[in-house]
Formats: C-alpha cells, structure tokens, sequence
C-alpha cells in the first residue's frame, strides 16, 4: 500500500533527524560532532526525499486535489512545503561545510540553521500524517491508487533497505548503535 510505504518512510526520516539532533548536541557543547554521519544525512536527504517520496506523495496529493478539493485545500500547499525543506536543507550544507572549512560562523547560527531544518521537517511529517494521509485513504478510488501505483518507479530506499548504497554505511551504524542504546535504555 502506497500510504503505508510512506508512512514508514516518515518513521525513517523521524531516525535520521533523531541522528542530527543528537549530533547538534554535541556541537552545542563545543565538541565534534560525527561530520560523516552529518554528511551522510545531508546526502539522503538531497536523494530520497527529493528523488522519490516527495514525487509520490505529489501524485496522491494530485487525486486528492479532484477527489476531494475541500480535504487538499485542508493540507495546504505540499509543493511550498517541499520546497522549504529542501532550501533549509541547503543551509545545513552550506552551514556544515562552512564550519568543516573553518569559516567564520557563530555557533549559535550553525545550530539555529539545523534545528530550522528539523523542526520544518517535524512539522510537515505530522501534518502529512495527521491531515494528509488519512484524507487521500478516505477519498481516492481503488482505480486511484492502482493509477498512481503504475506512476512509480520506484527504487527500494538507498538508506533502509538490504540492498543499500555503501554512502550510508557509517549512518545505518549509527542508526543501530542509538536504536540499541534506547532499547538498553528501556530494560
């Protein structure tokens, strides 16, 4: 199911801003953070993101603006959205490899950068979850979905799945090491 594939693509992208904002934290308190596992952040999220789930999510959003105009109208503007998310996401680049070149750079900016750059991407997963998901499920046909299916070719994501791209080595690690740090945490 389409929804439910990008739904799990959110929970995804929740681990990965989980990732950079621990590594804000330790940039916040003077030392270094892991600039691989940053880069490597900034990377998925220049591919997957851009290349292919926000196209999906466009084409559902498409439907939904003929099956139900009232419901889309509700989810506001996913384009604009999109689009903010990848020019905050420039900023953390440009900001990352500002401070990796020693460039002059307040701290306090680098960090305001990055924590922008979460916050919108926090923000616009809930409404997407919250709003946007449940309206498409509510309001496409079954000959929507199987049209929008046809729509997309898409790859298995380069971060989460088996097959995954050696860019993300160093970040599925990381990803690991804190999901077993939490689940030590629990017990």
């Amino acid at each position: 199911m389409i929804i439910e594939r990008l739904s799990q693509e959110h929970r995804n992208i929740e681990k990965l801003l989980a990732i950079l904002e621990r590594e804000l934290q330790v940039f916040d308190r003077g030392d270094r953070p892991d600039y691989e596992v940053i880069g490597a952040v900034i990377s998925y999220f220049e591919l997957y993101p851009e290349v292919y789930h926000h196209p999906q999510e466009d084409l559902v959003f498409d439907k939904l603006k003929i099956r139900d105009p009232g419901a889309a109208a509700k989810v506001g503007d996913l384009a604009r959205e999109h689009q903010k998310g990848a020019d905050l996401l420039r900023r953390v680049a440009h900001a990352v490899d500002d401070v990796l070149a020693d460039r002059e750079l307040l701290r306090q900016d680098v960090h305001a950068i990055v924590r922008d750059f979460i916050e919108h991407e926090r923000r616009h997963i809930m409404k997407e979850d919250r709003d946007f998901f449940p309206a498409a499920l509510k309001a496409l046909e079954p000959e929507d979905w199987t049209e929008i299916a046809s729509a997309i070719t898409n790859p298995e994501d380069p971060l989460f799945s088996e097959a995954a791209e050696e860019t993300f080595d160093a970040l599925r690690a990381r990803i690991l090491q804190l999901e077993q740090e939490a689940e030590a945490g629990r017990h």
